[in-house]
């Protein structure tokens, strides 16, 4: 069994499009993938985000914008 690839995606502010790529990336690699995203500005999730993937049948309600300085 190989380990999962660890992939960062890292943006401004990590309240979009990176939140969005790091959970479809988790959802659709079955476990192929260690991910993260991370943005450099933080602020908040958009809930523009959050309604894209709850169409898609995927609840992004409950994350955070995270802060680059703060991953490894």
């Amino acid at each position: 069994m190989t380990q999962p690839k660890r992939v960062l995606i890292l943006c401004t502010g990590n309240f979009a499009r990176s939140q969005m790529a790091e959970v479809i990336l988790q959802h659709d690699g079955n476990g192929a993938f260690r991910v993260e995203s991370a943005g450099v500005k933080p602020s908040h999730v958009r809930p523009e985000a959050i309604q894209a993937m709850q169409e898609i049948g995927i609840d992004i309600a409950g994350h955070r914008s995270k802060s680059a300085a703060r991953q490894r």
